[in-house]
């Protein structure tokens, strides 16, 4: 008998809970088991796998190389599980199944992915959409594993795994925004030595906008301004631009979103380059009438508010001008 047949979905939960916890005694607490029975049941899996699984140290377990590759099919696998019965759930209340999204970044204040909900709810109204908002190596991460169906972050996020597919949404402009009633809009044409005399709120380092805003800058022979706080949430920027004389950067679609709310106003100094939204999803995850409807939700999201720029469009996942 092949060792897998005697898998249980309990051995890999046991074989997580040793990876994650790294000591014996607290998995066996965690487990509701005996240190002698979780240790008497690692020694036998690693005897049929043929291979250490877990170096042994005077502090706790590691998982070795064998170790965590064995873990990371253990937690596809149970991701996998996880979501099968969260989607027979929702089905057997009279749902159309479940479908999980995570947004990072710039993308998590645009109004695509809303739009894209919407859309999928008027063409499957009994569909549960669950959305996570977080870093880009979580989603990543949990992508990967198959926690999430589909991300909208960053293009060129690197996976790593054939099994993930993805698509550019769209491509725009990104801009330099401040308050409504800013010093700033009082100059009719402000230098970028007037500009960068002000403190900076900025998106993290590997975000769409902070990337394409470090490349506009290199290009123009310009330095980055030294004062600024950079982070990755988009509430904490725009409440650190709208309560300070800070200034920040804004892709296209959020721009002028809190420019007609009288939120933030477009300060009139053009930016070189623009920035790129792209969607990730599962391969093996398409088959699930769900995850289908959100990934065409997005399509006609886009479609319909625009790509972002007259004279920026894409086609056939090529960016062109």
């Amino acid at each position: 008998m092949d060792w897998t047949d005697r898998l249980r979905l309990r051995n890999l939960q046991m074989l997580l809970s040793l990876a994650r916890t790294g000591n014996m005694s607290h998995s066996a607490d965690e487990l509701h088991t005996t240190q002698p029975g979780l240790s008497k049941w690692l020694k036998e899996l690693e005897e049929d796998v043929g291979l250490p699984l877990f170096e042994r140290r005077a502090r706790g377990i590691r998982p070795t190389i064998y170790g965590e590759a064995l873990v990371d099919h253990a937690r596809r696998i149970v991701a996998h599980l996880d979501k099968a019965r969260d989607d027979m759930a929702v089905m057997r209340a009279g749902g159309a199944g479940i479908v999980t999204l995570g947004i990072a970044g710039a993308s998590s204040v645009d109004t695509v992915v809303p739009m894209a909900v919407l859309r999928v709810l008027e063409n499957l109204p009994t569909v549960h959409v669950s959305i996570e908002e977080n870093a880009v190596e979580t989603l990543r991460e949990k992508l990967s594993s198959g926690q999430l169906d589909i991300v909208v972050g960053r293009t060129g996020i690197d996976f790593q795994n054939p099994d993930i597919r993805s698509e550019i949404l769209y491509v725009e402009p990104i801009h330099i925004v401040a308050r409504i009633n800013h010093p700033v809009f009082k100059i009719k044409k402000p230098t970028w030595e007037q500009i960068s005399g002000y403190g900076w709120a900025l998106w993290a380092k590997g975000t769409p906008v902070r990337t394409a805003f470090d490349l506009a800058i290199a290009e123009s022979g310009k330095n980055l301004p030294g004062n600024f706080v950079e982070s990755n949430s988009a509430t904490l920027n725009t409440s650190l631009l709208t309560g300070s004389n800070l200034i920040g950067v804004a892709s296209h679609r959020p721009a002028l979103r809190l420019n007609r709310m009288q939120i933030l106003g477009i300060i009139d100094f053009p930016l070189s380059v623009v920035g790129s939204v792209t969607m990730y999803w599962r391969e093996d995850a398409v088959a699930r009438s769900a995850v289908r409807a959100a990934l065409d939700g997005l399509r006609q999201a886009v479609v319909g508010t625009g790509k972002g720029g007259e004279e920026i469009h894409v086609r056939d996942g090529a960016i062109s001008t």
